[in-house]
């Protein structure tokens, strides 16, 4: 019998050149002898040692290492290296998108190098190919994208530890807490936890509980869990309360001797009936010379919201307001945002004012711009405002409307001469009139290449307990687009006023990029399965059929799909200091000047604007650079938690309908299933492929269909079907379905 060697091993160690290339290359500058590679691949016997050595001297003989001393080796670096930003699948792979190459570059799970999504990246890439994309390896990680993570805490009580598992399916990594450092929390609970080290020999990373954020399913646990994955707050710290809540916000007559005043003009407000914030008014008055004089009303944020204070520091940092279903996180506390600039009818308020005067074609005669003092004579809430143009007899009931009943015989020319008064009918003509100027101001936006999105707004009803009751659509109506003209010409005109006179000149501005060929040629090609074609030639035709096709869809069971592609088709709009107009609008000079209590770029243009009317230099491009990008970013993030709140009520809701059949639409067509949105409610949810039991299915990429390999069925996008709830949950926010079949 023979016998074994002590310490000898037939088993190799897999993939050791790759391992050992890449601890060489990871630390390029420092050199390792096969001792220190054998303890971090994690091996110690003779067997193991040996295959080291000797692929050390394969790769030493193939020119890919070399001894630097006896003994040592460094990698040879003849390899480019490149940076870019990881976007990771929920599967662990990922890809890289990267300035230095006009594609993607796939990254297998095992080349991540404890990277995780969002991350800034330091990479190679492959000669070989990944199913025809470049393929690369990951070999450090420049800067976390994010550190804390939201998740469900796991305590191993006996073995003196924890696992946090992350809400999140692009966290590929339960994390790993000392009982030292789980913050009293309870086995089970949601908790934020943030990392502090990933251990080169460790599976997870090393982390702490920073904040126990409740149980999961529990509505506000849930609600804050949004937030803190986002990192977004959900209070004001004491001492910005204290702040604020000590502010001097008396109107004084020195005050209003700096201002032009404008109290004695009409003004108004039109707003969502639920709103608690109104931060535009509108004037109209008729001048003899037979032109209109609007003024746009915004309220003057920054006398109060000063620079150095911990108010704007806490301002910059949220950089936005968040509107989640049932809650709204205000960027300023609420003694500024809900009382001393919110434009509340009878009140005075100090504001920041752009007025123009304009003929019966739009064009504009004259402007200004300026701190202002203004009164509102009456707020009316969008439903309100409606009725007028429609000529309703009777207005909704709202406690807060100064019109009780409106006369249909009111004309639609206006006679407003602004000495005295009626406020219930000026109003109504000034409102009349305003429509028909606004509507021609869209005509001409129109015709100069601007994009219609009027995508439509999932809405729930909810009960005192925050439990949706009901879904409905909230769609832009004449009243909505009267508010929403007014306010593009006053952001239109303010940029230009600033960037026209003297492009040197540092200015907040929103922008937004011509649409990404590709993209646009996906849309192509998911909307020609409906029937629709598109023309992309130039900018010209690119925008008239996009604005065709939007209008085409209206009502019909694909609208919101093909709304939302439409929208994803499309470059984002950011905020820059470095002006390229905005495409959506059509528009060569755009800023964000109207709603300066919910986003600070807002507050920066007020301040940048009094600036130059005072005479003042450019200011620092770089510092306000660096403003507009932090303020996009959060912007992005509050948009993601409004999604994602919007999802959770849908599941909500969609727990207490598991046993109703409902028409969807495919939405989505994957390889591991279909995405059905439900044309009565909006919500979506998956299929899964697994359960299309009456027959294997496969996924066409061509067709954007799941085909029936016996029966050749096929489920198509804009499919109807008929889907029945299988099964919710709230805390992963996943909605799954089972099929019941095509719609009849």
């Amino acid at each position: 019998m023979t016998r074994k060697k002590k310490g000898k091993s037939n088993k190799g160690i897999s993939n050791l050149t790759n391992t050992i290339l890449s601890i060489l290359k990871k630390d390029r500058n420092q050199s390792y002898n096969y001792k220190q590679i054998a303890a971090k691949i994690g091996v110690n016997d003779a067997s193991s040692r040996n295959q080291i050595i000797k692929k050390l001297r394969d790769l030493q003989g193939k020119k890919e290492i070399e001894e630097v001393e006896r003994g040592k080796f460094k990698a040879v670096i003849n390899t480019e290296y490149h940076t870019g930003i990881l976007d990771l699948s929920a599967k662990g792979s990922g890809y890289i998108i990267s300035d230095d190459f006009d594609d993607d570059i796939f990254i297998a799970s095992n080349n991540m190098n404890k990277a995780l999504n969002g991350d800034e990246v330091e990479f190679y890439v492959y000669k070989r190919r990944h199913r025809g994309k470049m393929e690369g390896e990951i070999t450090q990680v420049l800067k976390r994208e994010k550190t804390e993570y939201v998740g469900t805490i796991q305590i191993q009580e006996k073995k003196n530890f924890a696992f946090v598992v992350a809400d999140s399916n692009k966290m590929y990594k339960d994390i790993f807490v000392p009982i030292n450092k789980i913050n009293k929390a309870e086995d089970g609970d949601k908790v934020l936890v943030r990392l502090e080290d990933w251990p080169e020999n460790a599976d997870s990373p090393y982390g702490k509980i920073v904040q126990v954020l409740g149980k999961p399913g529990d509505h506000n646990t849930e609600i804050h869990s949004i937030l803190a994955e986002y990192g977004l707050p959900s209070e004001f710290p004491y001492e910005v309360e204290q702040f604020a809540n000590q502010l001097d916000t008396s109107i004084t007559k020195e005050e209003i001797a700096k201002r032009r005043d404008m109290r004695q003009d009409l003004t108004f407000t039109i707003d969502p009936k639920d709103a608690k914030d109104f931060d535009d008014a509108l004037s109209f008055k008729v001048l003899k010379n037979g032109l209109y004089e609007i003024g746009i009303h915004i309220a003057d944020v920054s006398h109060y919201v000063q620079e150095g204070t911990v108010l704007d520091d806490e301002a910059y940092e949220r950089a936005t307001s968040i509107y989640l279903v049932d809650r709204v996180v205000p960027m300023l506390p609420e003694v500024l945002s809900n009382n001393a600039c919110s434009l509340r009818p009878h009140e005075e308020k100090l504001t920041f004012s752009a007025v123009f005067q304009m003929n019966d074609k739009c064009d504009i005669k004259n402007e200004w711009f300026g701190r202002t003092v203004t009164y509102s004579d009456a707020r009316f809430a969008y439903e309100e405002a409606q009725a007028v143009i429609e000529n309703n007899v009777r207005l909704s009931a709202d406690e807060t409307s100064q019109l009780d009943k409106i006369d249909t015989t009111i004309p639609k020319e206006v006679s407003l001469t602004g000495e005295a008064y009626n406020t219930t009918q000026d109003i109504a003509q000034a409102i009349l009139k305003m429509d028909q100027l606004a509507k021609k101001m869209r005509v001409k936006r129109m015709s100069a290449g601007a994009i219609s999105f009027d995508k439509v707004e999932v809405k729930f009803n909810l009960d005192e307990h925050a439990n949706p009751v009901g879904v409905f659509f909230k769609t832009s109506k004449d009243s909505n687009k009267l508010i929403e003209e007014f306010m593009l010409l006053a952001n239109r005109k303010v940029s230009e006023f600033v960037g026209k006179k003297d492009p040197k000149k540092t200015f907040v501005y929103r922008v937004h990029d011509e649409p990404d060929d590709s993209k646009l040629a996906t849309l192509q090609g998911i909307v020609s399965k409906f029937g629709y074609k598109l023309n992309f030639k130039d900018r010209k035709t690119t925008s008239a059929s996009l604005n065709y096709l939007l209008k085409e869809v209206n009502g019909k069971k694909e609208q919101n799909l093909v709304d939302t592609l439409a929208i994803r088709s499309m470059s984002k709009a950011e905020y820059s200091t470095h002006n390229i107009g905005h495409y959506g609008l059509a528009f060569n000079y755009y800023s964000h000047f109207t709603s300066p209590i919910r986003r600070y770029p807002d507050v920066m243009a007020h301040r940048l604007l009094q600036h130059y009317l005072d005479g003042g230099n450019s200011v620092n491009e770089d510092i306000y650079e660096e403003k507009c990008n932090h303020s996009s970013n959060m912007e992005n993030l509050a948009t993601k938690a409004e999604r994602d709140s919007i999802k959770y009520m849908q599941i909500k809701f969609m727990q207490d309908h598991k046993d109703e059949n409902f028409i969807g639409v495919i939405s989505g067509v994957t390889d591991w299933g279909i995405y059905v949105e439900i044309i009565s409610n909006k919500c979506e949810g998956m299929v899964s492929v697994r359960d299309m039991k009456d027959d294997h299915y496969a996924f066409d990429q061509e067709l954007y269909a799941m085909i029936g390999r016996t029966t050749k069925t096929m489920y198509q996008l804009g499919d109807e079907v008929v889907v029945k709830v299988k099964n919710t949950d709230l805390v992963k926010k996943h909605l799954d379905f089972n099929l019941i079949g095509k719609a009849e």
